[in-house]
């Protein structure tokens, strides 16, 4: 027969109180029926049914009664509980038949039939049922009344309400421990995946701070350095102690100003350049720093009262202008370059113009600019994190001019592509 056990408490009070209920509806349907069948026993013995039939049979209805609630924790099937309770029924028939005091067992019988059977086989059984109750004092007696068709009429709708109702307290009961095991699985998975995201989160960081690092490293750092090299050959080569002693000042000023930048980086402060001046005197300083180290003729051309775009967007023109000086020192062979800062409208451009020898920018292009070295790509990427943008012309023989714009006002940051894997700019 299907399962009578009250639904196992899952966490809380509440559970704990739905299950005393069910529990309870259950004891007392056992006890109804065993109380119904020792005062069915003592009237009908007192009618003269002999004691040793009677105990008989109440055995029998007792062990069957039993061993359904036995069965009910083991199997919830249907067919063989509606089985098991026609079988309770025949066994009630027979006591019926010998003393109509045994009626009132059909009390739990209601009960039984609604819990167990589905809706049509529970009322067929229940007006059979109540047929026997009717018709049993007038087989026995000859004579009956109202009251026992109106009683067991009253007494039988009652009983299957009683049983319809309980059914849906244990259905209920099971539904709500589906819910809870299904929230308890739910939340298990929102965790989950809120530790997933947690670490998604961690590893964009990180990739996001190594192509911080990697750009500023190489704008400034690495730029220092190979500065650095360059001045160390020149003043091995060179016979003359003047020019000499002049590279190793030079070296001496950018090895302070790599220290500097190194420490900055690791602070995230914004560049030594920009700490107490504008942009413009900034990109001027650092020409005349380039044309001094290199000979090369450095021009400046800067509009008055440009826009304060935001230090992000210094930041990014900044690099821009030391990672393009840097190639025009490495690979250019210019003889003079042109550095124009100029405002937009709606945004800020830098334009950095060499006549050097140039590279094939058609082909960069063509490759969604990774044919070049990490100078340009990492000039690129900074400047399109600011909703900015880089615009590259050359050819071999014709020079070379950058096109570094960033948007002025508010600007919505982009999440940092990865870092490319350095080369030689």
């Amino acid at each position: 027969m299907p399962s009578i056990e009250p639904p196992h408490a899952v966490a809380g009070r509440p559970a704990r109180t739905w299950a005393g209920l069910v529990g309870s509806l259950r004891i007392g349907q056992a006890v109804i029926t065993v109380v119904l069948l020792v005062v069915g026993v003592v009237r009908a013995s007192a009618d003269g049914i002999p004691l040793p039939w009677l105990l008989a049979l109440s055995l029998v209805f007792l062990g069957w009664y039993g061993g359904g609630l036995l069965l009910a924790e083991r199997t919830d099937a249907r067919r063989l509980a509606t089985g098991w309770l026609l079988g309770l029924s025949a066994i009630w028939l027979g006591a019926v038949a010998i003393s109509p005091e045994f009626v009132w067992l059909a009390f739990p019988l209601w009960l039984l039939a609604g819990f167990v059977m589905r809706m049509r086989g529970a009322l067929l059984l229940s007006v059979v049922i109540l047929a026997v109750v009717i018709t049993a004092p007038l087989l026995h007696t000859g004579s009956t009344s109202y009251a026992n068709v109106i009683g067991p009429l009253v007494g039988g709708v009652f009983a299957f309400g009683i049983s319809r109702g309980y059914l849906e307290l244990v259905r209920d009961g099971r539904e709500r421990r589906r819910l809870i095991a299904s929230l308890v699985a739910t939340q298990q998975e929102m965790a989950a995946l809120q530790d997933e995201l947690a670490r998604a989160q961690r590893e964009s960081g990180a990739t996001a701070e190594r192509t911080r690092v990697s750009r500023d490293i190489h704008d400034t750092v690495a730029q220092s350095v190979s500065s650095i090299g360059m001045l160390a050959r020149s003043a091995l080569e060179s016979d003359d102690p003047s020019r000499a002693n002049r590279a190793l000042a030079q070296i001496a000023a950018l090895a302070a100003d790599g220290l500097a930048d190194a420490r900055r980086i690791v602070d995230e402060l914004m560049p030594a350049e920009l700490e107490s001046t504008a942009l413009g005197e900034a990109l001027a300083r650092m020409l005349d720093r380039f044309a001094d180290e290199t000979g090369i003729t450095a021009t400046l051309h800067a509009d008055a009262d440009l826009p304060a775009p935001g230090l992000a967007a210094e930041v990014a023109l900044l690099r821009t202008a030391q990672s393009a000086l840097a190639n025009v020192r490495t690979h250019a062979q210019a003889a003079r370059v042109v550095v124009t800062l100029a405002d937009a409208g709606d945004s800020l451009r830098l334009d950095i113009v060499d006549d050097g020898r140039g590279f094939d920018a058609s082909r960069w292009d063509q490759h969604g600019g990774q044919g070049g070295g990490y100078g340009l790509r990492s000039m690129r990427a900074r400047l399109r994190e600011l909703g900015g943008g880089l615009d590259v012309e050359s050819a071999p023989g014709d020079g070379t001019a950058l096109s570094a714009s960033v948007p002025l006002g508010p600007v919505v940051p982009v999440a940092p592509a990865a870092a490319p894997a350095a080369e030689t700019t």
